[in-house]
């Protein structure tokens, strides 16, 4: 066969497969049309390493009992949902913000089953270092059951520490269970956690990769950040294990994030989210849901919350869904603090809806990159709302990774979820709101703290940013679908 016979016929193949591809992402995949479009334009534009992204980067989970619950769970789940749904006129009666936000909280329970609790005491963690100092003496002092799970484990300092604290817990005849994403902790080896399998300490990686440099779901990863102790004690939020997270990173300097320790009832979704992750990422079978995340509380705490968990197995986009609903609730101020903000068009008109009805909606992100293509859709996105009224913060004391919203100085969430299209659809995710005005006033009163640290915006110097950047923007909003 000459040469140019060969030629065509690969050139025919690639076209048959790239046609295939596409027909597949347009049909037969729930997307939405900015990422179709995205995906498309890949495929066709670069042929050949177009299919070797969509097979590390493309493919979708499946949807159906992604984590494995039996029939008899499912409707355990969806029937303390539904009781909660028809008896929440009666909390009504007893709180006031549950009252203004029951429509919130009915879209929580009906979309991704999020209970609610009235009895939680929260603290609020801002640095790492008094974080890990609280998480390491609750460690301490665990009597029955440690389940960790975290994005990102270091095999530094800080995650050396808090493994040998394991270690020695296990020892002790603590249960203790480990779980942490292989894309995110790539740079843990098998060794690292040896001594803790062989105190009885189990340990398992989120989707973990086919031969070490090679993971066909590089693209959906675990990025939630949780700890629960003993059933009583939970740790949800920003900061990830390792020594950055105490701003001991040259690069990024002050590590400034935000994650809330609970006591309560909430404790006990927490603890369920966990235990669905742990049985997905493990071949355990689950005994008993109810029996491994539901405990009795005796805590006096006054916060009403709810545990709102998202991902690529989701029919919706829940937590987006609870931002933009949040967002078109206010009535003042609309507070944000992200590392990252990408979002779609859904979210950006309901900001604009906020801004054009009068609404103080500030955006606090970080004013130094974390992923160059990110931080210039970040620039994108947030001088498009410029235009609107908002206010854009740019933090100059390290770097600003707290994924944070407060409404009107009344309701908050705190979480792992950025803003932008990873978060909203690709990762699994897990967020904690709080009904509570003493927490969202002290969130508040944080923000305008890192305020005093933060660069404004303005529309004047934006307009003056140079042609380079403009391009390197126009880039990053063309791919922000699929970043």
């Amino acid at each position: 066969m000459e040469a140019s016979n060969i030629i065509t016929l690969i050139v025919a193949i690639i076209t048959i497969i790239n046609i295939l591809l596409s027909t597949v992402v347009v049909f037969f995949e729930r997307r939405d049309v900015g990422s179709t479009w995205a995906w498309i334009m890949v495929l066709f534009f670069i042929p050949i390493l177009g299919f070797i992204v969509y097979v590390f980067l493309g493919r979708q989970l499946k949807q159906k009992n992604f984590f494995r619950l039996s029939s008899e769970e499912r409707e355990f789940l969806q029937e303390a949902a539904d009781k909660q749904r028809a008896s929440l006129h009666a909390e009504e009666s007893s709180n006031p913000l549950v009252k203004k936000y029951a429509d919130l909280i009915q879209m929580n329970l009906a979309s991704s089953n999020a209970l609610i609790s009235n009895n939680n005491e929260i603290s609020i963690f801002y640095d790492g270092k008094e974080k890990f100092h609280s998480l390491l003496e609750d460690i301490k002092r665990a009597k029955k059951e440690i389940n960790l799970e975290y994005y990102i484990i270091q095999p530094d300092e800080l995650g050396k520490k808090i493994r040998d604290e394991l270690t020695k817990k296990a020892k002790d005849g603590v249960k203790v269970r480990v779980l942490y994403d292989d894309v995110g902790s790539k740079r843990l080896s098998p060794k690292f956690f040896s001594s803790l399998r062989e105190a009885g300490g189990e340990v398992e990686a989120f989707f973990p990769s086919l031969l070490r440099p090679i993971n066909f779901r590089i693209n959906n990863r675990n990025h939630r950040k949780l700890c629960i102790i003993d059933g009583e004690i939970a740790y949800i939020g920003g900061f990830n294990i390792g020594n950055e997270y105490l701003g001991l990173n040259k690069k990024f300097g002050y590590w400034r994030d935000t994650h809330f320790k609970v006591k309560g009832d909430a404790v006990n979704p927490i603890q369920g989210r966990f235990i669905l992750d742990w049985h997905q990422a493990s071949d355990q079978e689950m005994h008993s849901y109810e029996e491994f995340s539901f405990h009795t509380s005796n805590n006096s705490g006054k916060s009403y919350m709810q545990i709102i968990s998202s991902g690529p197995n989701s029919r919706t986009e829940h937590l987006k869904n609870m931002y933009i609903k949040l967002i078109l609730s206010a009535k003042k101020s609309v507070y944000i603090q992200s590392p990252y903000f990408v979002p779609d068009s859904s979210f950006m008109d309901a900001c604009k809806i906020a801004l054009l009805s009068g609404v103080d909606l500030r955006i606090m992100i970080p004013n130094k990159p974390d992923h160059p293509f990110v931080y210039w859709a970040t620039w994108a996105h947030a001088g498009e709302l410029l235009h609107y009224g908002a206010k854009i913060l740019l933090y100059d004391n390290g770097f600003l990774h707290a994924k944070t919203i407060v409404v009107d100085q009344e309701v908050a969430s705190v979480g792992t979820m950025n803003i932008d299209a990873r978060s909203f659809r690709l990762n699994f995710e897990v967020n904690a709101i709080v009904y509570d005005e003493e927490i969202a006033k002290q969130l508040h009163a944080v923000f305008c703290k890192d305020s005093e640290k933060s660069t404004e915006l303005t529309s004047e110097k934006y307009k003056e940013r140079s042609l380079i950047i403009k391009f390197k923007e126009g880039i990053s909003r063309l791919l922000s679908p699929i970043l």
